[in-house]
């Protein structure tokens, strides 16, 4: 299947634009806010709906920003913008790197390593906050990456406010690192699974940004 280049070229910064899947929410916030702005000049009672709409509209764009970035070289990168809520090993060898994201990150989660993209699984499921344990049952869209280091699995989890999770990319495609390959609204967790022998780099409760911090350890 052809692939389709969604980061910016390495070593260029062009900007930020708006996240693919953001129009439902985006679209009828920003009508409201312009018509309710239009009316406010004719009426000052518009003007207690347009103040509201307005900063809901501000505050829309800006949780649905999708900045450009420069990827980091390394084995596995972030896939997501947030903080490490946890660190644990799997009784498979593996080690599991959760990172939780509030809703003032950016949502774009983006490939940790190249690869080829072997399954998108959407599993429904519940909608507690993604900071506790319970949202192992959440809703959430399990992706599987072929990849020179093997297996990689990456889990984008739903939170108590996000109830979407937004695929950019379907099964089969070739992926570069730092791609873009979907979206969360609100906020949310992405679990990545590191292959046996990879030793995780970060830790519990540092930050990270999708597509710059790099989480294996050479």
């Amino acid at each position: 299947m052809p692939h389709s280049k969604s980061s910016a070229p390495r070593g260029s910064r062009v900007g930020v634009r708006l996240a693919r899947g953001a129009s439902p929410w985006l679209l009828p916030t920003v009508a409201t806010a312009a018509v309710s702005l239009s009316k406010a000049r004719r009426s000052g009672r518009w003007a207690t709906v347009a103040v509201p709409a307005t900063a809901l509209a501000a505050g829309m764009l800006w949780f649905f920003r999708d900045p450009e970035r420069e990827i980091t070289e390394g084995r596995v990168i972030s896939p997501a913008d947030g903080v490490v809520q946890s660190i644990m090993p799997w009784k498979d060898g593996r080690t599991r790197v959760a990172i939780f994201m509030s809703p003032l990150n950016v949502h774009v989660n983006r490939a940790p390593l190249a690869g080829t993209v072997t399954s998108v699984e959407h599993i429904p499921g519940g909608f507690v906050p993604a900071f506790n344990k319970e949202s192992e049952n959440n809703e959430r869209v399990v992706w599987h990456f072929d990849t020179e280091i093997g297996d990689v699995e990456v889990i984008q989890i739903a939170g108590a406010v996000a109830r979407r999770i937004v695929p950019y990319v379907p099964r089969g495609c070739k992926v570069e690192q730092g791609d873009r390959i979907g979206l969360i609204r609100f906020g949310s967790r992405v679990d990545v699974y590191l292959p046996q022998g990879v030793e995780p780099a970060v830790e519990v409760g540092q930050t990270t940004t999708a597509g710059v911090t790099r989480l294996d350890r050479d």
